[in-house]
């Protein structure tokens, strides 16, 4: 629960950025109609000059609102849920309590594992892993001693940098995981590195979709598995180019409390993914599987501990908590959609 302008800079609210009406807009200029990237008269060109200007501007200040907005909630979120800030893998139709949650989240991990056919084989087990979004580390940590791998965790926010190398110290891996502040856009690795590449509920802060899929591929070895677990909404109909207003404007509220640019759908993943030739794509819409996870977080804030903690942690977090609720509306309009999405890079 880890970034390119969609729409006119004119539209542009206390947040950068904004869901655009096209779906063109999520996929990149790329797969535009042709009609839409033929050149501009040479008049137009000081224009484009400040939407570039007005897009780089966005962009900076989206990742500052990030990086601020984990800096000021990953205490609290520590505090009550543990260091894995992601939602929890349950069964369809429990209720659990605190301590079921923390397992569901391990679970979660699990499932994601398991759903792409990552080995526990020793000779085929992943060695080299990158946790793109890592938050505080608790994914990159599990994964390097489920494997015995090297992990490497990224992350905007330099408090849960810092907050994941001080765990990972206590835990006895420091010599094994890493951890460091960069834009998972233009990661600071080489090509063809990790051969397992992570990205667990980072992928909606992303606002070049293509861009995202693109640099994890980059840093995949051949034949790496990449798997991204992601907020989406749902899948377009055929006679749809957008979703309906109504829809925009609830994600749009969202998108205002949790620092999110424009979403996108598994079919956007899929249709990205088929784009960089990546093999052995699935993905699986797990809404149901999740469902218990947004309550609990709201039932959590309104205990004593809970609401005391949340009133010193800052009017960001403040503000993520009052759109809890939202989340549920959506989920339960069949909106959002949790989905997951697996490939893997050819040999």
């Amino acid at each position: 629960m880890a970034a390119r302008l969609h729409g006119h800079a004119s539209e542009l609210p206390s947040l950068p950025l904004r869901l655009s009406a096209s779906r063109s807009c999520l996929l990149g200029a790329a797969n535009r109609p042709p009609s839409a990237l033929r050149l501009r008269p040479k008049s137009c060109r000081p224009a484009r000059v400040m939407a570039a200007a007005a897009s780089a501007t966005a962009e900076e200040g989206l990742k500052k609102g990030i990086a601020e907005f984990y800096d000021q909630s990953s205490g609290l979120w520590e505090d009550i849920w543990g260091d894995h800030m992601h939602h929890g893998f349950y069964d369809p139709g429990v209720t659990a309590s605190v301590d079921d949650h923390r397992a569901a989240q391990i679970r979660m991990v699990e499932e994601a594992l398991r759903f792409s056919g990552v080995s526990d084989d020793p000779s085929k087990k992943p060695k080299k892993v990158v946790d793109v979004g890592c938050g505080i580390g608790g994914s990159s940590r599990y994964l390097a001693k489920k494997f015995e791998a090297q992990c490497q965790g990224i992350t905007l926010s330099p408090v849960q940098a810092q907050r994941a190398h001080n765990l990972s110290v206590v835990e006895g891996l420091a010599d094994r995981v890493t951890f460091q502040v960069a834009d998972a856009l233009e990661q600071p690795f080489s090509d063809g590195q990790f051969d397992l590449v992570w990205s667990m509920e980072s992928g909606e802060h992303m606002p070049d979709k293509k861009k995202f899929v693109g640099e994890l591929a980059r840093v995949a070895a051949p034949g790496a598995t990449i798997i991204i677990v992601t907020w989406c909404h749902r899948d377009l109909l055929p006679s749809e180019d957008t979703l309906l207003p109504e829809e925009l404007n609830l994600l749009n509220k969202i998108c205002d409390a949790y620092y999110l640019p424009s979403w996108c759908s598994a079919a956007d993943y899929i249709e990205i993914a088929q784009s960089l030739s990546l093999e052995n794509i699935k993905t699986a819409d797990w809404s149901e599987n999740v469902a218990p996870f947004w309550p609990a977080v709201i039932r959590s804030a309104l205990t004593w501990r809970g609401f005391t903690s949340l009133l010193q942690s800052g009017w960001k977090t403040i503000k993520g908590a009052l759109a809890m609720p939202l989340m549920i509306e959506g989920y339960n309009k069949k909106l959002i959609k949790f989905a997951i999405i697996t490939c893997r890079k050819p040999e």
